[in-house]
């Protein structure tokens, strides 16, 4: 060896540390993986919402834990000892186990239901259409499937007679057979019976399908009439003959209801392979040592409290039974009376969905031979059986209900007690597996017992009563809690059921190295001995691996020839086998517990849904328990899904949801709705009305809440939330009724609080207005019929509020802010430019009056010769307008001629331009309360001048489309919002700028003296309105008033529209009539003072004083009036100085821009309208 192998060497033995670095560096990676996955896990459960967590679907748990082992290791590599005759002889039994198996499978998740199913969701008295022959078509690759199904079954049941004829053949010393003398393979009789009992299902289903049958009948003839032409329907004759060979295949195979007698009867006698089954006596003695073996094991445990799967291995005891008959015709009497007198324990077996069979109607039909060994008697008294069983069952319902439930009881309270760990661990492993099993026997117990009970007053045609009805559904509710119970504990009884399972294995390895050593001690060697030390080494092998049900059934056959030769003591092979039923209920647990609680029988039983239901509300207790009946209901959705007569199966799971549903909103959430509803009512008017004694501790009062208190019920991926249910119903109930009867706006919303109150219903507001008896005019109503509104009503600036000038009544209506922002929420906010639009259009007929009137010859004459007048004289007057021309103006108008009530032509057009500024100020209302309503759904807004573009924001997430068309939606209400609220402060500039062009235009140029004729009027308005003041306190109150500014709306709307405000201030108006009364009031005060000796004339001088005063206040209040009027229509700015500041604008390119071209839009479309 060369020195550079010699270092190499020496230097891989240096121990530097290295594997330890690694081995540390991988264990913190393993920690931070672990410390990463335990946070997403809380994540997770924080994420899940408690009402989520806490609802009882399994689906909504978000992971689920399967604790069933699965092999992945062939049988050939399982079963492999020294001895290879044993190795072939088990390997065999085993492959022929496992297909049976897969069969079983295969006919109940697939064809079971595919036929039992078959016609549902099918409209009666659609059979003369051609459907029955549509759905039959559909369902014929099924049928074809199913014929190789029995076939395939068929071939498997003779494959394993005939292994089975082989083993027992009688010949002994041959060194190629296994000797299997004294041993009994019980385990592949019980699987050739449950081919059997799948054989036997597969006829009583068929059989008992009258629409399949039907509908198997009308599609011969149609197939016949096709025979008779086949050309035309596109068919040649010989295309036709192979479908209708396989139609009459079909036919004799399925339909006829041989499928068990064909296999029974079927020739297992094969002289080419030297099978000679019929003539194998050995074979014969050991049929029917095991029929009577598995005979007592089976039969006593029918009914009992431990029963579990024994009635169903029955049924296939009987096929059994009847092959053993039937292959070698021997009579039996004893143990076929035997057979016959199981009626007593159970006259009829569920065997899927709502099926039943009856064993002595089996035997009766397959043996009638045998019946001839029974007496008349024994005959007679099984139809009498079934009445009487089902008589005794429904009278003792109530007390085996209550003993149920106490069982149920005990067993859970044990359940969530004994998990707490108390005692030594193997203690504990003992009880935990003592109490999965007593679950499993209590939810097979209770299966048993409600199928039966239900099936057979079905197959009796009884219906039964309510009082059974709520029995039975307190039952399905145990089930289904026994179940929950189960999923609650899943991850305790995962750990537990490895645990257990270990256990339990390693009590059968003590138990088979017992045995093993004790063969192993005897020194004499035989082949017997060989096998059965093989056999124990097989076993052993199996149970050192994964509870996988193939390794379990290695474990049944090896034992079935390791308890030859007496390896076992009695005690011992006993203790055995119960440690090994033990651990194949264990292994399997979550498998066995779903058959036991499996309810898909209720889709043929749903008919009682309604009356559970409606007994539950009657009842109101335990309403929490309804949970468990719609979990019964889910079940049923799974076999639905394997229906193969309709296109889609989710039309039938569609169907049968909406039809469950319904029953619950009819039966359950209506009357419920109804008597919240009612007792709200109640609530609200029993102070009002006498209504009966309302005291809980007097008399006895339904508690409603419990029904409110239940969690949302998860059923086919919808979610039934009784709550929100009611809650819908009351708020559109509420806001129904509140748009009738407005003025029970109040009673509704205190039934909303007593609702939160009592019930913790959360109620939406209807935000309708709050309706008085002083709601006064609808808008609609004002808007429709504006020009009777403005000359009925006056108007006052300052409170903003609208006055009945007369009325009938004793009391005036009035219109004020509350009431129009009341009638902008009822209808919505488009109303108020439609309000503009109607007032634009009366607006427009006031003008032509006003336009002529100014047009009058005699008026122009005057106003030009007191316009010429005043600049003539001007510095004289010291630049006011004098007062004694414009009362000249006054009372001369009434030379022109007045009307029959007394009126001149300067009342009339004062009374006109008070309609103008009515007008006027009901835009100013409509625009304040648009304000009003809208302030209380900006304010959600946070910034008006950047709205968020919540569809942007959507698209930039890459959210769903139906996000995106909900955030769009939200979009445009928040611009409609917004475009209200802000528009509302342009509805006087619209107005303005729709009638300005044509106000200043030349061809109006008879209107540019308006603001002379202005002082008359306010002389006109000012005699007016003291003498309607006057009249308040006059017990005739015709034409009183205390409050008409619209006459100064109006005044202060048609300058800015002229642009006069320049020439009416020159005028100085009110200067001059402040000058005037201080003179008069300064002349009566010193007339008084000269004749202060004179009584009459003192009075007199009062009076006028009095007089002045009063006149030159209203001349104020006008004024003040007037100046407020002018600034909502910017008086400070000339026409000129306008269209200067629009320009400067928009050569800035303001941001704010939207709002100005909105209004102009609507002024062009204003104007053009008053153009056409």
């Amino acid at each position: 060896m060369s020195r550079s192998t010699v270092l190499d060497q020496e230097f891989g033995q240096f121990d530097d540390d290295s594997l330890r670095i690694v081995a540390e560096a991988q264990l913190r990676n393993y920690g931070s993986f672990m410390e990463e996955y335990a946070s997403q896990l809380r994540d997770i459960e924080d994420a899940l919402d408690d009402r989520v967590a806490e609802t009882w679907d399994f689906t909504l748990d978000p992971i689920a834990l399967q604790c069933i082992p699965y092999e992945q290791t062939s049988l050939l590599s399982l079963i492999c000892t020294d001895n290879k005759v044993f190795n072939k002889v088990i390997t065999v039994l085993s492959a022929l186990c496992c297909e049976i198996n897969t069969l079983k499978y295969e006919a109940e998740t697939k064809f079971y239901p595919a036929v039992l199913f078959y016609g549902e969701g099918v409209k009666a008295g659609s059979d003369s259409d051609g459907d029955a022959q549509i759905l039959m078509g559909r369902m014929i690759s099924t049928l074809q499937e199913l014929y190789c199904f029995v076939t395939r079954c068929y071939d498997v049941a003779k494959n394993t007679v005939q292994q089975l004829s082989a083993l027992h053949c009688g010949v002994k010393n041959s060194s190629s057979m296994l000797d299997v003398t004294q041993v009994h393979f019980l385990p592949m009789f019980e699987h050739l019976a449950e081919l059997l009992k799948i054989l036997i299902t597969l006829d009583e289903v068929i059989g008992g399908h009258t629409i399949l049958k039907e509908h198997w009948t009308l599609y011969k003839r149609m197939l016949k009439s096709v025979h008779h032409n086949p050309t035309k329907f596109g068919f040649t004759e010989e295309s036709l003959k192979p479908f209708e060979r396989l139609i009459l295949q079909l036919e004799m195979a399925l339909f006829e209801g041989n499928i068990f007698s064909n296999c029974v009867d079927g020739r297992f006698d094969d002289m080419s392979r030297g099978a000679h089954v019929s003539k194998n006596s050995t074979l014969a003695e050991e049929m029917a040592h095991v029929i009577k073996t598995l005979f007592s094991f089976i039969e006593p445990m029918i009914g009992e409290p431990t029963e579990t799967d024994q009635r169903f291995k029955f049924v296939g005891l009987c096929g059994l039974y009847v092959l053993y008959i039937r292959l070698y015709q021997t009579s039996d009497k004893k143990l076929f009376r035997q057979f016959w007198d199981s009626f007593r324990r159970v006259p009829g077996i569920q065997l899927t969905g709502n099926v039943m069979w009856f064993p002595n109607q089996f035997l009766t039909k397959m043996l009638p031979k045998m019946m001839n060994t029974l007496d008349r008697k024994a005959k007679l008294i099984v139809s009498s059986a079934k009445t009487q069983w089902l008589n005794t069952r429904t009278v003792n319902l109530l007390k085996d209900a209550q003993t149920m439930k106490a069982r149920a009881n005990v067993w859970m309270i044990q359940m969530e007690s004994h998990f707490q760990s108390s005692g030594t661990v193997l203690e504990n492993l003992d009880k935990r597996c003592l109490l999965f099993r007593q679950g499993l026997f209590i939810a097979r117990s209770i299966n048993h017992m409600v199928t039966s009970i239900m099936n057979m007053h079905m197959y009796e045609n009884r219906a039964m009563t309510k009082s059974l009805v709520i029995q039975l559904c307190g039952l399905i509710e145990l089930l289904k809690a026994v179940q929950m119970t189960f999923h609650r504990r899943t991850m305790l009884i995962a750990q537990s059921v490895n645990h257990i399972a270990q256990r339990l294995s390693f009590l059968a390895l003590v138990s088979l190295g017992a045995a093993k050593k004790r063969i192993v001690s005897d020194k004499r060697y035989s082949d017997k001995r060989l096998d059965v030390l093989s056999a124990i080494v097989l076993a052993e092998t199996a149970l050192n691996g994964p509870n996988t049900k193939e390794r379990k059934l290695i474990i049944d056959l090896a034992l079935c020839m390791a308890t030859r030769m007496r390896s076992f003591k009695e005690d011992e092979l006993s203790q055995l086998s119960a440690i090994l039923k033990r651990l194949s209920d264990i292994s399997c647990l979550q498998e066995v517990l779903r058959s036991a609680c499996d309810t898909s029988f209720l889709y043929w039983h749903r008919v009682i849904f309604p009356t559970y239901v409606a007994n539950l509300f009657e009842n109101a207790v335990d309403v929490y328990k309804i949970k468990y009946m719609f979990s019964a209901l889910q079940d049923c959705f799974l076999p639905l899904m394997s229906t193969r007569h309709v296109d889609d199966h989710t039309e039938l799971l569609d169907k049968f949801n909406e039809e469950i549903c319904a029953d619950f909103h009819q039966s359950l959430v209506e009357p419920l709705c109804t008597a919240i509803e009612t007792e709200l009512r109640l609530d609200i008017h029993h102070h009002e009305y006498q209504l009966d004694n309302r005291n809980p501790f007097s008399v006895g009062l339904k508690d409603l809440t419990v029904f409110l208190k239940i969690k949302p019920i998860k059923f086919y991926g919808r979610f039934l939330d009784i709550k929100a249910a009611v809650e819908r119903y009351l708020d559109t109930t509420f806001y129904n009724l509140t748009t009738v009867a407005l003025h029970d706006w109040k009673k509704y919303s205190e039934m909303r609080h007593v609702a939160t109150q009592k019930y913790g219903l959360q109620l939406t507001e209807s935000h309708l207005p709050s309706q008085t008896l002083e709601q006064g005019l609808d808008v609609l109503e004002i808007m429709r019929n504006i020009q009777v509104f403005v000359s009925k009503y006056s108007y006052n600036l300052n409170n903003q509020i609208f006055v009945e000038r007369t009325s009938n009544n004793k009391h005036l209506n009035t219109i004020n802010i509350r009431h129009v922002a009341n009638s902008i929420r009822t209808h919505g906010t488009g109303i108020m430019n439609t309000t503009v639009n109607f007032t634009f259009q009366f607006l427009k007929q006031k003008f032509f009056i006003f336009s002529q009137f100014l047009f009058d010859e005699h008026i122009k004459s005057k106003l030009i010769k007191d316009w010429r007048f005043f600049r003539e004289n001007h510095a004289e007057t010291d630049q006011k307008y004098p007062y004694d021309r414009a009362d000249k103006f006054n009372k001369g108008i009434r030379k022109l001629g007045v009307s029959a009530d007394g009126l001149s032509y300067l009342d009339r057009f004062r009374m006109l331009i008070t309609e103008i500024g009515n007008a006027m100020g009901y835009i100013r209302m409509i625009r304040s309360g648009g304000l009003h309503c809208c302030s209380s759904a900006i304010r959600f807004i946070p910034d008006l001048d950047d709205i968020i573009s919540f569809e942007e924001c959507c698209r930039d997430e890459s959210l769903p489309s139906e996000t995106e068309s909900s955030a769009r939606t939200l979009d445009r209400v928040v611009e409609s919002m917004v475009k209200n609220f802000s528009e509302g402060t342009e509805y006087f500039k619209m107005l303005v700028n729709v009638f300005a062009p044509e106000f200043r235009d030349q061809k109006h140029i008879h209107l540019k003296n308006f603001f002379m004729i202005i002082p008359p009027l306010t002389v006109n308005f000012v005699e007016n309105s003291i003498s309607c003041k006057e009249k308040m306190n006059k017990k005739n109150k015709q034409d009183a008033l205390f409050t008409d500014d619209g006459f100064a709306m109006g005044v202060a709307y048609i300058l800015k529209l002229l642009d006069q405000y320049n020439e009416f201030d020159s005028l100085h108006w009110f200067q001059s009539v402040l000058t005037r009364y201080k003179g008069d009031k300064e002349a009566a005060r010193k007339q008084a003072a000269r004749g202060s000796s004179d009584e009459k004339l003192s009075q007199t001088m009062s009076l006028t004083t009095k007089r002045l005063d009063t006149y030159q206040q209203e001349f104020n209040l006008l004024y003040y009036s007037l100046r407020s009027a002018r600034i909502f229509f910017r008086a400070d700015q000339t026409a000129e100085e306008e269209k200067d500041e629009t320009k400067a604008k928009a050569e800035e390119g303001a941001s704010d821009t939207g709002a100005t071209q909105g209004a102009t839009g609507a002024t062009q479309g204003a104007t053009a309208a008053g153009k056409s």
